[in-house]
């Protein structure tokens, strides 16, 4: 029988052979033997790496959320960091790296359960690895216990909103003040239902219920913390995945801008850097989502402490910043989804910008961007990983470039 040799991981965490072929749950230097069907690996494991660890979840090798328990933090630390380094050297670029931050078990503060409803039940959970079938979950490594704790709450949702033929998302948002869930894709609100989940509320102790984006009721404001400013978001908006991230996020950012009067804070959110920024210097926020900046502006409104924090909703793809504009700030802050900012980016290269800090749950992209800012003549300073996505591909940054 044909045997495989891994020599190192894909983007995504599968193991790839000498022979470019993709092994799900395999660490480099593992061997294998049997073969592929169809692109499907069939076999058994030969050797294990010594970085190989027994996974903290039952469900682990079902679910499609975590691929990399099998993996020890070491290793994964390593790897993640190294995922970086390669996308930066393709760019022609290096920097400074700081250690690696790791949220931990437990920590995930948002999560997406799938739901359908079944002729005697309901099922609630995530999908199976590679599939669209929900298997039951029973508990989960990443999430925080009161958001497991909101399964029941979930299957009396999916009772009301689900059908045979297709599939609701149940959204839950942990804070502080109680839970914040939105259902989407389930059946049209009319009067009895809407009575009922506005009383089902009150009984599972929700903190704002949310139907097909629409508000139904809410017991008490979920609201986040973001620096001396609570924040009520929108229902489902996005938020950092686990505060210990955020955290780390939130102080690199401080740290790149130091000295900054005026900061331009780009794709700002609801947010996340411009209110603890809002501390030590005057803010512009920049977001296409005006409800996210219409939370924003009245956190700041209601805080103390901070100073002036202006917002504009604007396409910063369609519409990027231009150097006439970014000429009345000393630095700016940008946070741009997985695709990047290229436009954005070459605006700022060619402006009289000296201080950047960047965030980026995308190192190839990243690497892409920071090469146009590199090329026109700023040094990037250093990078901080940050793993908020722990046993799974995923890694983010934080760095700083200046000039």
């Amino acid at each position: 029988m044909p045997e495989f040799h891994v020599t190192r991981l894909g983007l995504k965490g599968d193991g790839i052979t000498d022979s470019d072929q993709f092994i799900p749950f395999a660490l480099p230097d593992e061997r294998f033997s049997g073969g592929f069907e169809s692109g499907a690996f069939k076999g058994k494991r030969l050797t294990d790496s010594a970085f190989r660890t027994p996974p903290s979840c039952p469900h682990f090798g079902t679910c499609g959320g975590c691929t990399l328990q099998h993996a020890s933090d070491e290793f994964l630390a390593g790897w993640k960091t190294e995922v970086i380094t390669r996308a930066l050297d393709a760019q022609g670029l290096a920097a400074e790296f700081r250690p690696i931050s790791v949220s931990p078990p437990q920590s995930r503060r948002r999560a997406t359960f799938s739901a359908r409803r079944t002729k005697k039940t309901t099922q609630v959970g995530f999908h199976k690895r590679g599939s669209s079938e929900i298997f039951p979950l029973e508990q989960c490594s990443l999430l925080k216990p009161e958001i497991l704790a909101a399964l029941p709450a979930c299957h009396a949702l999916a009772g009301l909103g689900a059908s045979r033929k297709g599939e609701v998302k149940i959204s839950v948002t942990y804070s502080a003040a109680g839970l914040d869930v939105s259902v989407s894709d389930a059946k049209p609100l009319d009067g009895p239902l809407r009575a009922r989940l506005a009383t089902l509320t009150n009984e599972l102790g929700l903190a704002r219920l949310s139907w097909n984006a629409e508000q139904i009721a809410e017991r008490v404001r979920p609201v986040q913390p973001m620096g001396k400013a609570s924040v009520l978001p929108p229902s489902g908006a996005f938020l950092q995945a686990t505060e210990a991230g955020e955290a780390v996020l939130v102080a690199a950012m401080q740290e790149a801008v130091t000295g900054a009067k005026r900061i331009a804070d780009l794709f700002a959110g609801c947010g996340t850097f411009s209110l603890p920024l809002a501390a030590q210097a005057e803010i512009h926020a920049v977001e296409g989502e005006a409800d996210m900046l219409k939370a924003l502006d009245a956190g700041w409104r209601f805080a103390t402490g901070l100073k002036t924090v202006s917002t504009e909703t604007r396409d910063l793809f369609r519409r990027p910043l231009v150097p006439l504009e970014l000429k009345q700030y000393d630095a700016v802050v940008i946070d741009p989804p997985r695709a990047g900012a290229a436009a954005q980016m070459a605006e700022i290269a060619a402006s009289n910008i000296r201080l950047v800090g960047a965030v980026s749950c995308n190192p190839i992209s990243f690497a892409r961007d920071a090469k146009t800012l590199v090329d026109a003549g700023f040094t990037l300073d250093w990078v901080r990983p940050v793993d908020q996505f722990r046993w799974s591909g995923h890694v983010e940054l934080a760095a700083k470039f200046s000039r």
